[in-house]
């Protein structure tokens, strides 16, 4: 029995070990300054401790995401976060599809939804309280009506949590 679990110990330790050779593409693409979304002084911090990860060409890389197969789930993720909404090309969605997008973020800080739970594990930091869910539930309001899309001034106002 003792022969078996060192085989299947030596067997897992390769395939880990081979599983470090494939190595997905960390990357944060060169950005036009010009398309960066730039929120209001109360609005950007925000974006950039919770969002900007998975959704602008700012990821940071910490060490973990060079060690499969967490890497390859990571990579995953910020390449799928990116195409759903990118604050990093913003400046290219119609007002149609950005007014799309701010009633999103809404939504989707507002049920918790975002920040993903499992990203909340590595980085505390990230995580709304419920007055940042109102602060970007109320910018989303503003934002919208000044690009022209909705004009759904009760969303977001006060609701966080709910």
């Amino acid at each position: 029995m003792k022969k078996w679990l060192q085989r299947i110990v030596i067997v897992l330790a390769v395939v880990f070990l081979g599983m470090q050779f494939y190595r997905p593409a960390r990357t944060n693409p060169v950005t036009d300054p010009s398309k960066i979304l730039r929120a209001p002084a109360h609005i950007q911090p925000i974006l950039e401790r919770s969002c900007y990860d998975c959704h602008s060409n700012e990821s940071k890389w910490p060490w973990y995401t060079n060690v499969a197969p967490l890497s390859w789930s990571i990579i995953d993720h910020v390449n799928e976060g990116r195409e759903e909404l990118s604050f990093s090309e913003w400046g290219n969605y119609s007002p149609k599809k950005a007014d799309h997008k701010l009633e999103e973020i809404c939504e989707m800080v507002e049920r918790r939804d975002m920040p993903l739970p499992e990203y909340l594990w590595l980085h505390r930091d990230a995580k709304l309280s419920d007055a940042d869910r109102r602060t970007l539930c109320n910018w989303v309001v503003e934002e919208r009506a000044r690009i022209g899309g909705s004009d759904d001034r009760g969303r977001g106002r006060g609701r966080s949590g709910s």
